[in-house]
């Protein structure tokens, strides 16, 4: 599976109707997911990003220094994804999240900003992990 986004071209950042007729039924999820991002810290940035053509655009949430969490969108789905420092990673493994999630965790490479993972959206159950993680993230 490539992690290269459906929005491949810089010159042209994505809108919101594009990302809707792309996405397709999984765009309420990604709708749902920005709203609750916002519902735990209303202060969020929102931005389009293009990190480069091994990537295209991907969309993030920032605090006032860091991202909160990516979305990756790719043809009918998208990914969220976070990077977490240990005192996350520490909570993350302690909480209720899905063992999925703190096994990715666990084995993603640990780099000096934190451990990054990228986890696949398919349905309204995995929002909750979701909602849990942004939760985490806002705390550390």
């Amino acid at each position: 599976m490539s992690d290269l986004s459906i929005f491949p071209d810089k010159s042209i950042q994505p809108t919101d109707k594009m990302l809707a007729e792309n996405l397709k039924d999984m765009y309420p999820l990604w709708r749902q997911l920005y709203d609750e991002v916002f519902r735990q810290y209303p202060d969020g940035k929102p931005e389009w990003n293009f990190p480069g053509k091994k990537y295209g655009w991907s969309f993030r949430i920032k605090d006032k220094k860091r991202a909160i969490i990516y979305f990756l969108p790719h043809e009918g789905y998208f990914k969220a994804a976070f990077v977490f420092g240990d005192k996350a990673v520490a909570e993350i493994m302690k909480s209720k999240i899905s063992d999925s999630i703190k096994t990715e965790l666990n084995e993603a490479r640990k780099y000096a900003e934190g451990r990054g993972i990228r986890i696949k959206i398919e349905n309204e159950n995995d929002i909750d992990d979701i909602s849990r993680l942004i939760e985490i993230k806002l705390k550390y």
